[in-house]
């Protein structure tokens, strides 16, 4: 007899797929979330598709255009400003603690990471070098040795990785990230941190760029 996948464990599986989808542009802003094709799709009942979906809108994901209709958000220029000021209060300051922590083995970690980044970006992979560069980043949060920092970064992980895949400037984003490593692996906090600072900014302009055309979005 086959075994039954627990209901909690279904919903589970059902929203990472999702999530995974709207970050990687299969599901676009806009686009309708409806339950029983999703359900069809992934081979599922519609109770774990709903409640999938109500975890997709706390995470900032989808939102509810109506009573019936439930669709994935535009990002608008506050919601990119407001992550990025998050992102440069915390990776900046994860930056430097990690410089301080970070061990031999922990660094080969990272350019290990940053080899299959380059190995992505020239195959102009854009999904693969989404998650890598999420690894990245979670692997200096890591390093960071502060639990707590961790757990505020978590609830919004999923939509700065949605942030990152609109940043399309690849080759770009490999040499950031090559430069904040050798800053933390010089093991000096304030060299780490001003090249976070600097990543952080710069992210911040390739995205606005990407989703509105500009270097600035509106106020």
């Amino acid at each position: 007899m086959a075994k039954i996948e627990p209901l909690g464990a279904v919903r589970e599986r059902v929203l990472a797929t999702l999530r995974q989808d709207i970050i990687a542009g299969r599901l676009c802003p806009g686009d309708r979330l409806v339950e029983r094709e999703l359900a069809e799709r992934l081979g599922v009942s519609r109770v774990p598709v709903r409640e999938a979906i109500r975890a997709l809108v706390a995470e900032g994901f989808v939102h509810f255009e109506s009573a019936r209709r439930t669709v994935v958000r535009r990002l608008t220029p506050t919601d990119v400003k407001e992550l990025f000021e998050l992102r440069e209060a915390l990776e900046v300051y994860a930056a430097g603690l990690a410089a301080a922590r970070a061990t031999p083995e922990a660094l080969a970690e990272l350019r290990a990471l940053l080899a299959r980044s380059a190995a992505a970006t020239e195959a102009d992979d854009a999904e693969a070098i989404t998650d890598i560069n999420t690894l990245f980043h979670d692997r200096i949060l890591a390093l960071a040795g502060n639990s707590l920092l961790i757990s505020v970064m978590e609830p919004v992980d999923g939509r700065l990785r949605w942030l990152t895949r609109q940043n399309e400037e690849w080759p770009q984003l490999l040499t950031e990230h090559r430069d904040l490593y050798d800053a933390i692996a010089s093991g000096d906090p304030d060299r780490a941190r001003a090249h976070a600072l600097t990543h952080v900014k710069a992210n911040y302009r390739s995205t606005v760029r990407h989703l509105f055309g500009e270097d600035q979005p509106p106020a």
